[in-house]
């Protein structure tokens, strides 16, 4: 697929789903806007997608939580390419433990980096899109946004209240040329589990970062009337129905 002219921004973009993500749409010749909090990991994909033929990448260092960060992101995406046809949220924070070993900061933190950041991020490029009439928003609650787990309270209290925010968008925006896509994802090999302390994961079994990235850019590529409103995938062993 050529996506020659239209544009992506990426939140969370600098490892993971986001930085694979990030891979996929620069092959298909699109305008690649990535941001994270860490600048090291963006230059480097910057650089990357440059040196493998896509000069027209953006990265910025964004804290997603913050209303005047977004709004800057916004701003200089449009002065230097237009639009933001494709927006996908990858950005969050995984914290599993026992409800007794939680902390006030456990639950703060998850919202603000699962739920916060993509409130804000909805909130600046939403109205972008609604003005052109079009628009493709993918956001990853994970399986953990669908179904609950032991150990995954503030975790599940965060991404259950993503997938309801997006059903809400939903009924708020289709008359808007705007589509959401919400990807329920189950057992991710990722950065996501390198502080998961509590939990004993078999990694070698789950899926990579690109059987990810593969699944937003198929939903967020559809042609014409079709609307990918939901995907849930898992590895085998961790089949959800």
């Amino acid at each position: 697929m050529n996506l020659e002219g239209k544009t992506v921004l990426i939140v969370g973009a600098g490892r993971g789903i986001g930085r694979a993500t990030a891979e996929l749409f620069s092959e298909a010749r699109a305008n690649v806007v990535i941001c994270s909090r860490n600048f090291a990991e963006l230059m480097e994909l910057e650089y990357k997608l440059n040196s493998k033929g896509n000069p027209n990448v953006l990265a910025m260092e964004v804290d997603a939580s913050v209303q005047s960060d977004v709004q800057t992101l916004v701003d200089e995406t449009l002065k230097k390419f237009g639009s933001i046809d494709f927006l996908i949220h990858t950005a969050g924070l995984g914290i599993l433990k026992p409800f007794d070993a939680l902390t006030l900061k456990d639950f703060e933190d998850s919202i603000n980096a699962n739920l916060k950041t993509a409130f804000v991020v909805l909130k600046t490029v939403l109205p972008v899109m609604a003005e052109k009439k079009f628009g493709r928003v993918v956001m990853i609650p994970g399986v953990l946004g669908k179904a609950p787990m032991a150990q995954a309270s503030v975790y599940c209290a965060a991404k259950y209240g993503l997938t309801g925010m997006i059903k809400c968008l939903k009924e708020e925006y289709k008359r808007s040329g705007i589509r959401f896509s919400l990807m329920h994802f189950g057992g991710v090999d990722s950065t996501f589990w390198d502080g998961i302390t509590t939990m004993r994961v078999d990694r070698s079994k789950m899926l990579t970062v690109e059987d990810a990235a593969r699944a937003i850019f198929f939903a967020a590529t559809q042609d014409g009337e079709g609307v990918v409103a939901e995907i849930a995938l898992m590895p085998e062993s961790h089949q959800l129905i």
